[in-house]
């Protein structure tokens, strides 16, 4: 069975363009001074429609994380375990992604990560996944 892939919007297109160039993007709000993950069409607290795109460098430390030795949907049966994570960026926002590269015994909370993109052109998408820095 086929994993399911994302499907870029409007709003998220950037984000997405972005992932399949190996950069990461994500919107700056100058109104609330600070980078803002999801991608949204107005800045949190502000409601301002000033978010601009900006590339970021994408290291951040692993925030918290879970192994998943049964799989979360029948279509990851066999990619176990399945290392599934919250990883905050340098730059403030959090995200959910999956590790790789890694030993599960070897996972810590606040072990510096890397950025890694999972290229899938059968599909017109790349998804950002980490590993250790």
């Amino acid at each position: 069975m086929d994993k399911p892939m994302p499907e870029p919007t409007p709003t998220t297109r950037p984000f997405w363009d972005g992932l399949m160039e190996h950069k990461l993007r994500i919107q700056y709000s100058p109104s609330a001074e600070q980078y803002v993950f999801y991608p949204r069409v107005l800045a949190p607290r502000t409601l301002a429609d000033d978010l601009e795109w900006r590339e970021v460098q994408g290291g951040g430390t692993l925030y918290t994380f879970t192994v998943a030795d049964r799989a979360t949907a029948p279509p990851w049966q066999d990619a176990l375990p399945q290392l599934l994570a919250v990883v905050e960026l340098d730059e403030g926002p959090r995200l959910t992604t999956e590790l790789v590269d890694v030993d599960p015994a070897d996972l810590r909370v606040g072990m510096r990560v890397r950025p890694v993109f999972e290229d899938h052109p059968e599909h017109g998408v790349t998804l950002l996944k980490y590993a250790p820095a």
